[in-house]
């Protein structure tokens, strides 16, 4: 048997220490998950460089495989891609990036056992949690989901002028929409399918009734001179990295725009996993003269629609580098939507006429990593503001404290 080694699950390169098999092939690779907190941890995202599975379980195949918890239940797995254009004539893999799959941390739990083997045979394909497209046929809208809550950002084609005489709708702004859902199977194909009107009115999956307009919506972003905003437009460009069924991974660029003399221009990144009310984003900022600027995250201050809103509470932690609103409606119930920004120390806050906003320094090039999250009384758990607020510091509190991994492998 190999010596186990720890690792982060959530931070980039953090195998540290280099993982060798015994002489002979092994024939099963034991996980072992921990951490230190005593909350529970629902849809714990367990992630392990493909390269440490092939050195345990050479030639091992991405949809050749069985994944199983102590109790001896299979689990769905996804394995990520490093480019589709990479060749593999040796099959080890080498296009492969990660193995993903969840554990459900009950509170208190602070260790699971996990065990991967070869399956012999091709495993048919797990039901997809999380899901991204392009929706050209919506004026470039891009939507993504996973089985708690469905977003969209908005593209060229909404932004462009509407020809004379036309009825075209615009509307320019990098503000961020949420889809709140009542049901955790797909709804995003479905939504488009059935027309703008219907997905304006809970029909029993959910409903869009979040108010983006030209504000940073749910977690759009800009730069902040400390008295006015300065944000950009449309994306422009977008870019699919990995698709389900547990984790789906893109990109959305955006042109530059003006922040008091400085070009700014932003690449987002979106990791969004199953299970979870929490989506993560790496926006990379790119600018040249200063050192830094001082990057803003906001939620609109007034995210009901005409007639809905009742009241709207804030609250900021800075030791959490969480800013939480808690939206009460008239009839439609109620939502909250959260930011956190993980930066100990860097976090501070301000607003302008129509945002809350979260700000923190960012070098040009140098990602800048929040979390943005929803929850809605009618398709959640989070029935008030105490348990949306309770649930906020636990998403912040695992962001502190991930998920170490350890690897071994032995034959049978």
């Amino acid at each position: 048997m190999t010596p186990p080694f720890s690792l982060s699950a959530l931070a980039a390169g953090a195998f540290a220490a280099a993982f060798t098999t015994s002489a002979g092939a092994a024939e099963r690779l034991t996980v072992t998950a921990s951490h230190t907190l005593d909350i529970a941890r629902p849809a714990e995202t367990i992630a392990i460089p493909w390269a440490r599975v092939n050195e345990a379980l050479p030639h091992a195949l991405n949809q050749q495989l069985v994944i199983k918890d102590a109790a001896g239940r299979v689990l769905p797995y996804q394995v990520t891609n490093l480019s589709p254009l990479a060749k593999d004539p040796k099959f080890v893999g080498a296009a492969y990036g990660e193995l993903l799959f969840q554990h459900d941390f009950a509170p208190g739990q602070k260790r699971a056992v996990f065990t991967i083997e070869k399956a012999g045979a091709s495993v048919a394909p797990f039901p997809a949690k999380t899901y991204a497209r392009f929706v050209q046929e919506r004026l470039d809208d891009f939507a993504w989901e996973n089985d708690k809550l469905a977003h969209r950002a908005y593209g060229p084609a909404l932004g462009a002028p509407a020809p004379a005489g036309g009825d075209k709708e615009v509307l320019q702004t990098s503000g961020m929409d949420i889809w709140f859902k009542r049901v955790p199977y797909p709804i995003v194909d479905r939504w488009y399918n059935i027309g703008h009107d219907h997905y304006h009115v809970d029909q029993g999956e959910g409903i869009d009734m979040y108010n983006v307009g030209t504000t940073r919506g749910a977690g759009g972003t800009g730069i902040w001179d400390g008295k006015a905003l300065a944000v950009g437009t449309n994306y422009k460009q977008w870019k699919i990295v990995t698709n389900g069924p547990v984790r789906t991974v893109f990109e959305l660029s955006y042109d530059a725009w003006d922040a008091s003399g400085v070009k700014v221009s932003e690449l987002k990144r979106f990791t969004v996993d199953a299970g979870r009310y929490f989506d993560r984003i790496d926006s990379t900022f790119s600018f040249s003269g200063p050192a830094k600027l001082t990057a803003a995250v906001g939620l609109h201050k007034r995210p009901s629609d005409k007639g809905q809103e009742v009241k709207v509470d804030f609250t900021e932690n800075r030791a959490d580098g969480t800013l939480v609103q808690w939206v009460t409606q008239s009839s439609l119930g109620d939502f909250g939507v959260a930011v956190i920004v993980p930066q100990e120390g860097a976090v501070n806050f301000a607003a302008d006429e129509r945002n809350a906003l979260v700000t923190a320094p960012v070098a040009a090039g140098r990602a800048l990593s929040y979390h943005v999250g929803a929850a809605w009384t009618r398709g959640s758990p989070f029935a008030t503001q105490r348990d949306w607020q309770k649930h906020v510091a636990e998403e912040a509190a695992r962001l502190r404290a991930p998920v170490s991994i350890s690897l071994s492998a032995a034959a049978r």
